[in-house]
């Protein structure tokens, strides 16, 4: 039904349920974030996508990272580019074999996977409603070149990081809310005492951001 290999949990709505998408992160796959599914608001369509390239010897990527040095990380724009445009391509086929809410669309990614849900949302405000990233941060290089300010006031961001993560640096996470601040997006930034993780109290402390925005349906 989509264009790529996902696993799904179907909403206890009958029709017009909100989507949840989930973005796994760099070396990993759909069964990752899938396993929050199950914990998730039962009103929820929860989708989780596979990225569509392999990596070797195991585990899926959304775009090339290069690593050059301990230093230097070189992403593929190109890739991510072509990722998100087939990510948005199975949010609109879900709509149609889930019978979901095509105005209520929610991303979540973990890593890699919250690099391109930021990126998403920025350059398709209109197409999305919650923003959920964990573990990541704004790649401006996979940002349109203008982003319109007055686009952007429904939507609603919650961000996370770890203070010990060793992968991507909590430095880099923290310029996010600086820029939601200067869209006027809402958000809510929190740190965790981890790495390059979700801990049981992110993830409570997430559920509960999402289960009240959800509380009208």
């Amino acid at each position: 039904m989509l264009p790529l290999f996902s696993l799904v949990r179907t909403s206890k709505l009958k029709s017009k349920a909100p989507l949840l998408m989930l973005l796994h992160g760099y070396g990993s796959n759909e069964a990752d974030l899938f396993s929050f599914a199950d914990e998730l608001p039962a009103e929820l369509c929860v989708i989780s996508l596979r990225a569509p390239y392999k990596l070797q010897p195991y585990g899926y990527t959304w775009y090339a990272i290069n690593f050059d040095s301990n230093k230097n990380k070189w992403n593929d724009t190109e890739q991510a580019k072509a990722s998100m445009r087939i990510i948005l391509e199975c949010i609109d086929n879900a709509c149609v074999a889930y019978n979901t809410d095509c105005n209520n669309i929610n991303l979540l990614g973990f890593s890699q996977g919250c690099i391109l849900s930021m990126a998403l949302a920025l350059n398709h405000p209109k197409k999305f409603k919650n923003i959920m990233g964990l573990s990541g941060y704004i790649s401006k290089d996979f940002l349109n070149k203008s982003l319109e300010k007055e686009a952007y006031k429904h939507l609603n961001f919650y961000c996370s990081h770890g203070r010990s993560d060793q992968v991507i640096p909590v430095e880099w996470a923290r310029e996010t809310p600086r820029f939601l601040k200067a869209l006027s997006i809402y958000y809510q930034y929190s740190e965790f005492p981890v790495g390059h993780t979700v801990s049981a109290q992110n993830f409570f402390e997430l559920r509960e951001w999402l289960k009240a925005r959800l509380q009208n349906l």
